[in-house]
């Protein structure tokens, strides 16, 4: 893990390193997430733990269409029978 000297500044900001930044491919007005870890702070782009989430959400996903169109298809079917 590569190590490199930040700066908080005025309003508690956080200057990262620009070779960080490029490396994550961070730019001006990025969103990212800060987790606490005992004495640590972990920094990593919004995106990242996104395509987590649809990483593992996959396996639930159905392997044809949409779960949205499943649904959508579901309630008109039920509002027919009704």
């Amino acid at each position: 893990m590569a190590a490199a000297k930040g700066k908080i500044v005025e309003g508690g900001r956080v200057i990262l390193p620009a070779a960080f930044r490029k490396s994550m491919g961070l730019a001006k007005g990025d969103t990212v997430l800060i987790e606490l870890h005992g004495e640590e702070l972990r920094i990593r782009p919004a995106r990242s733990a996104l395509r987590r989430l649809q990483d593992k959400l996959r396996d639930y996903a159905p392997e044809n269409g949409s779960v949205a169109d499943e649904l959508i298809a579901d309630r008109r079917q039920e509002a027919a029978g009704e």
